[in-house]
């Protein structure tokens, strides 16, 4: 069985494959101080809950936006599952050119989510990924990673907001009915949904504009689906995009080696 780790700036999924069907997947908050033996024993008992033994796992596969997540991460797989993690980077084996001026930039998440997207719709497409930031990443219809856009995620703006305007207060994410608002809770909902929804549809119509041919869209991350209620621009909901691109990841390139001497984990990277 196959061990995912999608690494996040705001959550860590973990999940395992068992080569196919998806048998679990569990999210934690990304802490940078969690170790290995936390992760650990914490997966222990879920696995156990999910009927999963842990013996099983014969590969892993990290995707990580945060560097300093990668250590205790690697080490759990080594330690707890006896197994090398293969780590998502640009210089593996995508099937599909990386057309950007600097591939080993591309946050490891963005590639993945065109390589599942591809795999799953084929192109050429946009595929809308609602995380810490908002990234927007054009595929063309060979595959080809063509770059994006980023943008602040929603709740980047709306904490912003709040800490930067003393008076107004922190809200939570949702549908408003009216645009505009009649007090300032109301109108601060307005603004930040229907002003991301602006965000999201004009942003679209600019990346086709300059691609010159229509592109299917295709939306990922936890509020996706909050997103496609307020816009038919947003096709296709697919939330295991990422974990599915680190599971192809896996499938086109070896699996690693464990280190030779097994009591000295050093961190090369």
């Amino acid at each position: 069985m196959l061990l995912v780790i999608d690494a996040g700036n705001t959550n860590i999924v973990f999940a395992v494959h068992d080569g196919r069907t998806w048998r679990g997947s569990w999210r934690v908050a990304t802490t940078v101080q969690r170790t290995s033996d936390e992760y650990g024993v914490w997966l222990s008992a879920l696995f156990e809950r999910a009927g999963i033994k842990s013996g099983l796992i014969s590969r892993a596969v990290i995707g990580t936006v945060v560097p300093a997540a990668l250590y205790h991460l690697r080490r759990l797989c080594r330690e707890w599952f006896e197994v090398e993690p293969l780590i998502a980077r640009a210089e593996l084996n995508w099937g599909f050119a990386i057309n950007v001026d600097t591939p080993s930039e591309v946050g490891a998440d963005r590639l993945l989510n065109a390589l599942a997207a591809h795999q799953r719709y084929r192109g050429p497409l946009v595929v809308i990924d609602f995380g810490t930031a908002t990234t927007f990443d054009v595929i063309d219809e060979n595959g080809a990673y063509l770059g994006g856009a980023i943008s602040p995620g929603i709740n980047l703006s709306i904490e912003a907001l709040h800490q930067a305007a003393a008076r107004l207060p922190r809200i939570a994410i949702g549908r408003p009915q009216s645009v505009i608002g009649r007090s300032t809770i109301p109108a601060m909902r307005s603004g930040i949904y229907w002003g991301y929804v602006g965000l999201i549809e004009g942003m679209v119509e600019r990346i086709t504009l300059e691609f010159g041919a229509p592109l299917k869209v295709v939306a990922t991350g936890g509020l996706a689906p909050l997103f496609a209620e307020g816009s038919a621009m947003l096709e296709t909901i697919d939330s295991d995009l990422t974990l599915d691109g680190l599971r192809l990841l896996s499938l086109r390139n070896d699996a690693p080696r464990l280190p030779n001497d097994r009591t000295k984990f050093i961190e090369t990277e």
